[in-house]
C-alpha cells in the first residue's frame, strides 16, 4: 500500500504513515476541519521508488491545484520528539512534475544534517526511521499560526498561547518576522493584531477539545481562510513541558520546591531510589522541625511548601531557612510566592495543633542540647559522630544467612527502622551555624570573600579525604601512566573487575569509598565498587598534572594555611572594632573550622545502608529475572518495594511496567533544565520573575569561594567520562560529592544551582579554588574551550567573545 487518503488513517498507523499523517487522520476522525489530502507511505520509501501513477491519480482527485507537501517520518510528532522543522516541507506545489520532485525532496530530508543531529540528541536509531509524505490541498490563508494549549514559555497549563501572522503560517514557524502574540488566560484577550476576539475564542475552544481528546497539551498549526473558516494543519504533543505536579484536588495553587539540587542531583531518580529518598528527606526535615510532603515530579524530588508559605508563623522565616542549602535562586522564588496574594496566610494558620507544637518543642530542645554540646566540646562531638557512623556501617551489613528473595526483601524493608542518631545530626548543624552566623556578625568589618577564605582548607571532611586518597593512588600508579592515559576508562574498569589489571591499590580505595558514586543518593545508580570507570577517568586527569605546585594536596594545604592566617587577622580586626561581636565571631569561626567539615559525614554514613539495600535488591532482581518476571536484575530499580513484594510473593510480571518507566527515565535524562520551583498548574516560577538586564558578556551568579582566575572552560554533563586538563574551568549544571575528584585539577568552578554551604562550593573552598554558583544557563552560555574569568569574590563569570570558543566541544549533545 503506497498511497492512502488522509481520511482513512488512524492513530495506530504511525509505522506506515508517520507521526504527522497519523495525527491528521485522527483529527479527521474526530470531525475536525482538515484540508483534504493523501499520504505516500513509508512502504514506498522503503522500496525507494516513487509510485508515480498512484500519486498522480490521487493528486488529480484533489483537483490538481496547489498543494502543500510535508514530511511525516515515523519518529515525528511523537510525545517526546516533535522534529519541528527538522525535515522539509514544500508549499504551493503545482503540477505533477513539481509534486514528484517535492516528495523526493522530503524523502532526502530524512538524512539532512539537522535531522540526523536531532535524532542523535534524542537517541533515536537512524536505521529504524522511515519517511512518509503528506500531500494536502493548499489553503490560501488570511491569517495562520500556532496554538499551544499550554504556555510553553512558563509551563502554565492554565494559559494558552497563540502566535499569528497575516498570510502563510511559515512566517510564524520559521521565525522570519514579527508576529502577533496572544496569551489566553483568565482575562479576555485584547482585540489587536490580525485576530479578532471571536477567532481567539474559537482557537481556545479548539485547543481545549484537542487537548481533552489526545490527553496532553498540544502544539497546533492552523490557518483561517478568506471566508473566515478555521482549518487545522497539524496537532502534536508539546514536547518541552516539565511534568505537572500531582493533582491534589485543592482549588488554591500550591508551591513545590526542587530538593534534588541540594544533593547536587538534577538527573531523574529511579522509581526505587525515589521511594527511598522521599522517606529519608521527609525524616531529615522532620528532625529539623519542618513538615513538608515530598513528591515525585518528572523523577525529581520536590517539596510541597504550600502550608509553610501560608502559615503565619513559618512564612516569616521561610526565606532565611532556604539560605544554607537551597541558595539564592530558591530564596528569590520564595520571596515572589510570599508576595503573591494567592499564598496569603489563611485563617487558623497560626499553629499546627497541640501535638505538632509539642513535637516541635521536643525537637527544639534536642537541637539546643545537641548544638551547644558540639560547640562546647567539638573534639568529643567528632569522636561520638564517627563512632555512630561506624556503628551504622556495621549495622547495615546484611546477615550472611539470607538465602531467599523473600528473606532479602524483609531485610530491605527493615532498613528504615533505625532512628537517626543525634550524634550525627547536631554536630553537622552546629558546624553549619558556626560557618553561617559570622557573616551577619561581621557586617562592615569583613567582606564575604574574607570569611570564605577562613572557611577554606577545612579539616575532617570525608569527601576531601576521599579525593586526596584518590590523588595518592594516582601518584602511586605513575609507573602505569601510558596504560591509564591511553586506555578508555570503561575498558580499564572491565579489566579491573576481571582481575587482569596490574595492582594499582584500587582495591584498598574501593574498600573505603566504593559505596560512593555520582548521583549516589539514588538506589538505582551503580556504586564505584560495581563500576569503577569514573575512578579511572579521574586518575587519568590527575596524571596530567605536571606542575608540583598544582598538586591537590599542596593546594589543600595552602588553602588551610591561608585560612588560619586569615582567621587570626580577621578576629584581631573584629575585636578592635567591635569587641563583643568580634569575640563571638572569632569563637564561631574557630568552631566552624572544627565542625563545618563534618557536613559531608552525614551523607557519607547514609550511603552504607543504601549500598547494602541496593546489593540485596540486585540479588532479588536476579531471582526475578530467572523466574521470567524481569528482563535483567537492575530492572528492579524501576519498581517500588510494594511491586517487588507482589513479584516475590505473587509472581506478578512487571516487565511491561519496567519498559514503560525506563522509556520515561531515558526521556527525562535528556531534559536540559529542571525548574527550581513549580506551581500546581505547571508554572516554572523563575520564568515569571523580573528579568535582569543583559550584561556585556559578564554572567552574574553568587560568589561561593574567593579568588580570581582565567582559563579555558570545560563544560561537563557526565563526570564519569570527563577529561579535564589542569587549569581548566569546570562548568556544570550542578555537582555532588561524586564530582569532587574533578575539582583537584580544575582551576575554578561554575554551576547553575547551589548554595554557599552546599557540597560543591564547600569542597571548592577547601581546595582554595574560586567558585561562582547560581549562574543561569551557564552550561549553554559557555562553550568548552572558551576563555572565561571567574571572580569568586564578585560572583561574576566574564566570558570571552564566542569566536574564541571551540564550536565542536562542550554543550549538550
Amino acid at each position: 500500500m503506497h498511497v492512502i487518503a488522509l481520511s482513512e488513517l488512524t492513530a495506530d498507523m504511525v509505522d506506515l504513515v508517520g507521526g504527522k499523517a497519523a495525527g491528521l487522520g485522527e483529527l479527521i476522525r474526530r470531525g475536525e476541519r482538515v484540508p483534504e489530502g493523501f499520504c505516500v507511505t513509508t512502504e514506498a520509501y522503503r522500496l525507494g521508488v516513487l509510485p508515480h501513477a498512484e500519486i498522480v491519480d490521487a493528486y488529480q482527485r484533489l483537483g490538481a491545484g496547489p498543494v502543500a507537501v510535508r514530511s511525516s517520518a515515523t519518529a515525528e510528532d511523537l510525545p517526546d520528539a516533535s522534529f519541528a522543522g527538522q525535515q522539509d516541507s514544500v508549499l504551493d506545489v503545482t503540477g505533477a512534475a513539481e509534486l514528484l520532485a517535492a516528495i523526493e525532496k522530503c524523502w532526502a530530508s530524512l538524512h539532512s544534517a539537522r535531522a540526523v543531529a536531532y535524532r542523535d540528541a534524542h537517541q533515536i536509531d537512524h536505521e529504524t526511521v522511515r519517511m512518509a509524505v503528506v500531500v494536502q490541498r493548499m489553503i490560501a490563508p488570511r491569517a495562520a499560526g500556532v496554538l499551544f494549549t499550554a504556555n510553553p514559555l512558563t509551563g502554565s497549563r492554565a494559559e494558552m498561547l497563540v502566535d499569528a501572522a497575516p498570510g502563510l503560517g511559515t512566517t510564524v514557524v520559521d521565525g522570519a518576522a514579527a508576529v502577533d502574540h496572544y496569551v489566553l488566560g483568565d482575562a479576555a484577550p485584547e482585540s489587536a493584531g490580525c485576530l479578532t476576539p471571536a477567532q481567539l475564542a474559537q482557537l481556545r475552544a479548539t485547543g481545549e477539545r484537542l487537548q481533552d481528546h489526545f490527553g496532553c497539551p498540544q502544539d497546533v498549526e492552523w490557518a483561517i481562510d478568506a471566508d473566515g473558516v478555521l482549518w487545522l494543519l497539524q496537532s502534536r504533543p508539546i514536547t518541552t513541558l516539565f511534568p505537572l505536579p500531582p493533582d491534589t484536588g485543592k482549588p488554591l495553587p500550591r508551591i513545590y520546591l526542587e530538593f534534588g539540587h541540594v544533593q547536587g542531583m538534577l538527573r531523574p531518580v529511579t522509581p526505587m531510589g525515589m521511594s527511598t529518598l522521599r522517606t529519608q528527606v521527609a525524616a531529615m526535615l522532620a528532625a529539623l522541625g519542618i513538615r513538608a510532603e515530598i513528591v515525585d515530579i518528572g523523577g525529581r524530588l520536590y517539596g510541597d511548601l504550600t502550608d509553610l508559605a501560608r502559615n503565619r508563623a513559618t512564612r516569616k522565616r521561610l526565606v532565611k531557612l532556604l539560605a544554607v542549602d537551597f541558595g539564592p535562586r530558591a530564596q528569590a522564588v520564595m520571596r515572589h510566592i510570599l508576595a503573591d496574594p494567592r499564598f496569603a496566610p489563611t485563617k487558623g494558620s497560626t499553629g499546627r495543633g497541640a501535638a505538632a507544637g509539642a513535637e516541635s518543642l521536643r525537637t527544639a530542645a534536642r537541637a539546643v542540647v545537641g548544638i551547644l554540646r558540639a560547640l562546647a566540646r567539638p573534639d568529643a562531638a567528632r569522636t561520638r559522630m564517627f563512632e555512630a557512623i561506624e556503628q551504622l556501617r556495621r549495622r547495615s551489613v546484611a546477615p550472611a544467612d539470607l538465602g531467599t528473595a523473600a528473606e532479602r526483601l524483609s531485610f530491605v524493608r527493615a532498613q528504615d527502622s533505625e532512628d537517626s542518631a543525634d550524634d550525627i545530626i547536631w554536630p553537622i548543624v552546629a558546624g553549619m551555624l558556626a560557618a553561617a552566623l559570622p557573616a551577619q556578625l561581621l557586617k562592615g568589618v569583613a567582606d564575604p570573600h574574607e570569611i570564605h577564605t577562613v572557611l577554606g582548607g577545612m579539616p575532617h571532611n570525608v569527601t576531601i579525604e576521599m579525593d586526596l586518597a584518590l590523588w595518592r593512588l594516582a601518584q602511586g600508579a605513575a609507573d602505569h601512566r601510558p596504560l591509564l592515559l591511553e586506555t578508555p576508562p570503561d575498558e580499564l574498569a572491565a579489566r579491573y573487575l576481571r582481575g587482569t589489571l596490574p595492582d594499582l591499590g584500587l582495591a584498598e580505595f574501593l574498600s573505603d569509598y566504593g559505596h560512593r558514586g555520582v548521583a549516589e543518593v539514588d538506589l538505582g545508580v551503580p556504586r564505584w565498587d560495581e563500576d569503577p570507570a569514573p575512578i579511572f577517568a579521574v586518575i587519568a586527569n590527575y596524571l596530567r598534572v605536571t606542575d608540583p605546585e598544582q598538586a591537590p594536596d599542596r593546594r589543600f594545604h595552602r588553602a588551610a594555611a591561608a585560612a588560619e592566617a586569615a582567621l587570626g587577622e580577621l578576629v584581631a580586626r573584629a575585636r578592635r572594632r567591635r569587641p563583643v561581636r568580634g569575640r563571638l565571631a572569632g569563637f564561631l569561626l574557630r568552631r566552624a573550622r572544627s565542625l563545618a567539615g563534618l557536613r559531608e559525614a552525614g551523607k557519607f554514613a547514609g550511603l552504607y545502608p543504601l549500598r547494602e539495600t541496593r546489593r540485596q535488591l540486585l540479588f532479588i532482581g536476579a531471582d526475578l529475572t530467572g523466574a521470567g518476571l524481569l528482563e535483567q536484575p537492575d530492572d528492579i530499580m524501576f519498581l517500588t518495594l510494594d511491586e517487588v513484594h507482589d513479584a516475590v510473593h505473587r509472581s506478578v510480571d512487571h516487565r511491561e511496567t519496567v519498559a514503560a518507566r525506563r522509556a520515561v527515565h531515558r526521556r527525562e535524562l535528556r531534559r536540559a533544565t529542571v525548574p527550581v520551583a513549580l506551581l500546581s498548574d505547571g508554572t516554572d516560577v523563575e520564568t515569571v520573575l523580573p528579568v535582569a538586564p543583559a550584561g556585556d558578556g559578564t554572567l552574574t551568579g553568587v560568589g561561593a569561594s574567593a579568588g580570581r582566575v582565567t582559563g579555558p572552560a570545560r563544560v561537563v554533563h557526565d563526570p564519569a567520562t570527563a577529561h579535564i586538563e589542569p587549569g581548566e574551568i569546570l562548568v556544570a549544571a550542578t555537582t555532588d560529592p561524586g564530582w569532587t575528584p574533578l575539582f583537584l585539577t580544575a582551576a575554578a568552578l561554575v554551576t547553575e544551582t547551589g548554595a554557599v554551604m552546599a557540597h560543591g562550593p564547600t569542597v571548592a573552598r577547601e581546595y582554595g579554588i574560586p567558585a561562582v554558583i547560581c549562574v543561569p544557563d551557564a552550561t549553554r552560555r559557555i562553550c568548552t574551550g572558551q576563555l572565561v574569568t571567574v571572580d569568586g569574590a564578585a560572583g561574576t563569570v566574564t566570558v570571552s567573545p564566542p569566536a574564541a570558543a571551540d564550536p565542536t566541544a562542550g554543550g549538550r549533545p
